[in-house]
């Protein structure tokens, strides 16, 4: 241990933090040699507790964000059942040694894949999916045998509150502990030697987790977000296009991290994909301010800092010229911002530069496609892209063109339900990936293990005689 490092270590020897995460480094080792059916018979704990609170869960939302009880059950508690669903059908499988077959120059070994658990992990999750983002990821560290310390969002206190009720009724806190509170309790976990940890949040606060977890030498899972653009070409169905752009965008008031950020529409489709949009947003939510107030399928934005700073961006939006397209009102007491479209935006708004995170829904007409494709990749790597159209072929080329975390063809947001892909980031949206398989292997290590069956690599061990030596030449010429 270097002095660094000691030296955080007695800061922050007395701390609670630091007396669950030694507990959790002493137990740890036990997890190491648990099975299939012991990791799943917890998943099945935390199933019944999750069913078994569902209300409480959905009241836990309500509370800090107004968020509509059946949006809680499809974005918050099914994303975690269906978690659990699928570790339950495939966990046996992942966690068998995987054979791989020798390389030329490995002839009569076995060499097989071994999935170890991490050890101690820490998952840091966001306040806009509070009770998704915490579960889920837990989840997969369960699967794979893991300790792990919650710190879920102070943003959203009631959510926080029944995370760590929820935890205690299923773990003991030496295998899984919740740590509430503010930017100091996350400072003082990000001091220990956490083995993996795992973020959920902006690419700001990610930057500082990765260089924490640089100190120890940690793995990190970075789920973050940025501006993930949306593209509608001249042969998309455009009342299709509308309804799920409408619906990704404007779920949890915007507050999602693959939301459409933003549109970018072929100049021949902006009558009748502004029309249609205004439509699906009056339909969805009312055709009036007051009645976009009154509705109670509308959520509202976390704190009044979230608000004050979507605020801000449509003033700016709309001080360099942004059109209106509808919405526009908002309310400071209620955090409410009317469903709002902008075009006519000049590309130096503070919109076009940074996540909006809010019900702000900017959109902006190309002559060609290579321009859409220019001003999306001027813009950091996104987690998610997103492409009306009906031509194969174009969409295939923008598929290749375009590099994000992840995409997906005529629809919203879906891509995060699915079990068999890989969900993550790239650069600045992210590192490495989560859900299923690849959420297991994340908090796993793979281990390279080699068997000798019947070798000869000892013909070519010292002394080195001559015909060592040629054997050694031939070796490298035969097998290189």
């Amino acid at each position: 241990m270097n002095q660094a490092v000691a030296a955080d270590a007695v800061d922050h020897a007395d701390t609670r933090e630091a007396h669950l995460f030694a507990r959790q480094q002493a137990f740890a080792h036990s997890l190491r040699h648990t099975t299939a059916a012991q990791r799943l018979a917890k998943l099945e704990q935390l199933r019944k507790t999750i069913e078994a609170h569902r209300a409480d869960i959905q009241q836990a939302a309500l509370a800090d964000f107004s968020k509509p009880a059946p949006e809680v059950e499809l974005s918050e508690i099914f994303p975690i059942l269906h978690e659990i669903a699928h570790a339950k059908r495939h966990l046996k499988k992942w966690m068998k040694p995987t054979r791989v077959f020798p390389t030329a120059a490995m002839m009569g070994t076995q060499g097989q894949i071994r999935y170890e658990p991490r050890g101690v992990t820490l998952i840091i999750s966001p306040w806009n999916y509070p009770f998704n983002l915490t579960f889920g990821p837990l989840v997969s560290a369960i699967a794979a045998g893991n300790t792990a310390i919650l710190k879920p969002s102070e943003m959203t206190p009631h959510c926080s509150a029944l995370i760590a009720s929820l935890v205690k009724e299923v773990f003991q806190e030496e295998e899984v502990a919740v740590c509430e509170g503010e930017v100091d309790v996350a400072q003082r976990l990000l001091a220990l030697p956490f083995d993996h940890i795992f973020f959920t949040g902006s690419p700001q606060v990610g930057s500082i987790v990765m260089q924490a977890a640089a100190k120890h030498l940690a793995s990190v899972t970075l789920e973050l977000g940025g501006k993930s653009p949306a593209i509608v070409d001249d042969s998309a169905n455009i009342e299709k296009a509308a309804r799920n752009i409408v619906w990704g965008k404007f779920t949890n008031n915007g507050q999602t991290c693959i939301a459409p950020d933003y549109v970018m529409v072929d100049q021949r489709l902006r009558e009748p994909f502004l029309k249609a949009v205004k439509a699906r947003i009056e339909k969805t939510f009312g055709t009036t301010e007051q009645a976009q107030k009154e509705n109670p399928d509308y959520c509202r934005i976390v704190n009044s800092n979230h608000f004050n700073r979507i605020q801000g961006l449509l003033d700016d939006a709309t001080e360099r010229g942004a059109t209106l397209v509808t919405g526009g009102g908002s309310e400071a007491e209620q955090r409410f911002i009317a469903p709002t479209v902008l075009t006519d935006l000049s590309m130096e708004a503070k919109i076009m530069e940074e996540e909006i995170f809010g019900p702000l829904l900017p959109v902006i007409f190309y002559q060609d496609l290579d321009q859409a494709v220019n001003t999306i990749n001027a813009l950091p790597k996104p987690l998610a892209l997103y492409i009306y159209s009906k031509d194969k072929a174009r969409t295939e080329q923008l598929l290749t063109r375009i590099p994000a975390g992840g995409s997906c063809v005529n629809h919203s947001v879906v891509q995060f339900l699915h079990g068999n892909l890989p969900f993550g980031g790239i650069n600045n949206s992210g590192i490495g990936n989560s859900h299923g398989y690849y959420g297991f292997r994340a908090f796993s290590h793979e281990k390279a293990n080699v068997r000798e069956r019947f070798s000869i690599t000892h013909w070519l061990f010292p002394p080195y005689t001559g015909f060592v030596r040629a054997l050694i030449r031939l070796t490298s010429r035969f097998f290189s």
